[in-house]
């Protein structure tokens, strides 16, 4: 029997069917799921639809932000907005949707181009953030609110009964420290980036008057600044 990780290797990916029994949903258009794992560069093969994941993901976006909200709403009733806020971004953020997208082995499903298979981009993290909001679109346009809403309070609902105080993000900390010494706030510059683009990677420095510098690297010019942020407070026994 050949196994899903040998039926990748030509680019076509793995059958969508088995992972909409993963995700739950029967799907009135399968048509829907095959776009959402439909890489850019795998858009205008035979058989395909015209268009990659990029449009649904879009759309999977921002019904992913609506639904966390609603359930944060629920769950927090006594938070006011600013913790809410600081919940709601660390459940949306890229890191969050890439542990669902490998949860579900979700790069297995998807299909590239035969040059992009060869590069190793099925294990990119932006790749598998955006296919996980591209399958949400999908599960929202097949089945409506019901069905999208299923599938995210199913990943994130644990986290979110879980979860105790919410998150500090350390970029607002780092910044709190500084204004309330009366000097500038931290400036985030960009120092170097590197490797391909679908594995892209970021250093970043913190720059805050008086203090050293300090520089960090991420997949992404947020996580990098977050990390040079968190590095920052560290050296400064804020963290």
């Amino acid at each position: 029997m050949t196994s899903r990780r040998a039926q990748t290797r030509s680019g076509r990916g793995a059958d969508p069917a088995a992972l909409a029994a993963a995700l739950g949903h029967d799907f009135a258009d399968p048509e829907l799921l095959l776009e959402a794992l439909t890489h850019p560069s795998a858009a205008h093969r035979a058989g395909a639809r015209p268009r990659g994941y990029e449009r649904l993901e879009f759309l999977g976006d921002r019904v992913l932000g609506l639904v966390v909200a609603e359930l944060l709403w629920r769950r927090f009733p006594g938070e006011d907005e600013g913790a809410l806020t600081r919940r709601h971004t660390d459940l949306v953020r890229r890191e969050t949707l890439t542990s669902i997208a490998r949860a579900l082995d979700l790069g297995s499903y998807i299909r590239f181009s035969s040059g992009e298979e060869k590069s190793g981009v099925r294990e990119s993290a932006g790749v598998l953030a955006d296919a996980c909001e591209a399958v949400i679109g999908a599960l929202y346009l097949d089945g409506g609110m019901i069905a999208a809403r299923s599938f995210i309070a199913a990943q994130l609902g644990g986290r979110i009964d879980r979860a105790g105080s919410p998150p500090r993000d350390p970029k607002t900390a780092l910044q709190e420290w500084a204004q309330g010494r009366g000097l500038k706030l931290p400036h985030y510059e960009v120092v170097e980036t590197s490797g391909p683009p679908h594995r892209r990677s970021f250093t970043v420095r913190v720059r805050v008057s008086g203090l050293p510098e300090v520089s960090a690297t991420g997949s992404s010019k947020r996580t990098a600044e977050v990390a040079a942020a968190s590095a920052a407070l560290a050296a400064l026994g804020g963290s």
